[in-house]
C-alpha cells in the first residue's frame, strides 16, 4: 500500500488531487490504491526541515514526496539529496511542475492527478528513477 505526502508548500495542492481522486469519475481507482497519506504534523515533522532531513524521513518510511517545482540550489537541496543518497531502491520524488496553475486550471489538474495516480499504481517498478514530473 503507497504512502503519499505533500511538501509544506504544496499541501493545499494535494487536496485538489484528492478531490478529483475522490470523485464519481476516480473514486474507485483511488479507492483500489489504498494509498494512506502522511503529512509533516502526522509525522511530527518540522516544516523548516531540511530537504535532505526530509528526503530521508520519506524514504526511510517508505514515503512518496510530491513536491514543487524545487531548484537544485545548495549541498542540502532536494535535487541534492536524491543524488547523492538515492539508490536502486529509493522511492521517487513527484514533482508537480507548475503548482499555480494546478490550482487555477481544472484540465491541467486533472492530468495531475491522473499522472500521479499513474505512477502510484506503478511505484514499484520507479523505484530508483529520482524525480518524476507531472503532468
Amino acid at each position: 500500500m503507497p504512502r503519499i505526502m505533500a511538501d509544506h508548500n504544496v499541501e493545499g495542492h494535494l487536496q485538489v488531487l484528492l478531490t478529483i481522486w475522490s470523485s464519481a469519475a476516480w473514486g474507485d481507482v483511488w479507492r483500489g490504491i489504498g494509498c494512506d497519506l502522511e503529512s509533516f504534523e502526522r509525522l511530527g515533522i518540522a516544516p523548516d526541515t531540511s530537504d535532505t532531513d526530509l528526503w530521508e524521513v520519506c524514504q526511510a518510511d517508505e514515503i512518496v514526496l510530491l513536491t514543487g517545482n524545487r531548484n537544485a540550489e545548495g549541498a542540502d537541496s532536494l535535487e541534492s539529496a536524491i543524488a547523492s543518497l538515492g539508490t536502486a531502491r529509493s522511492l521517487p520524488v513527484i514533482t508537480v511542475g507548475d503548482p499555480d496553475r494546478l490550482l487555477r486550471d481544472r484540465d491541467y489538474a486533472q492530468r495531475v492527478a491522473a499522472q500521479v495516480l499513474e505512477y502510484l499504481l506503478d511505484l514499484e517498478n520507479l523505484r530508483g528513477t529520482g524525480r518524476l514530473y507531472v503532468p
